[in-house]
């Protein structure tokens, strides 16, 4: 999630794509230019080192406002992956593209 949150702060879009499942990734991902400024993380469920699965509920805060979501994670190939918003929760001003495009 952090590596995820970075990747978003300096726009590597790359990144984004490699740590995104491919079931559920769109085929472009681009990075649109918020000015990300904090992440919070709220609660982590499950995703130790012997879990195949977790979920991370997190606020990313930008300079118009903060995404809250829980994100659905996996291991493929050794690696965590993000698989998408278990449920997605709109504030004020809010912003995706953070776990999405």
């Amino acid at each position: 999630m952090r590596s995820r949150y970075s990747a978003f702060v300096v726009g590597d879009a790359d990144h984004l794509f490699r740590s995104w499942h491919p079931r559920t990734r769109p085929d472009e991902i681009s990075v649109d230019g918020t000015r990300w400024t904090g992440l919070r993380i709220l609660d982590v469920v499950a995703g130790g080192p012997e879990d195949s699965d977790g979920v991370v509920e997190f606020l990313a805060s930008h300079r118009d406002g903060t995404l809250h979501e829980r994100s659905a994670f996996t291991r493929r190939r050794g690696r965590w992956v993000y698989v998408g918003p278990e449920a997605a929760v709109p504030q004020a001003g809010s912003a995706s593209g953070l776990a999405g495009t």
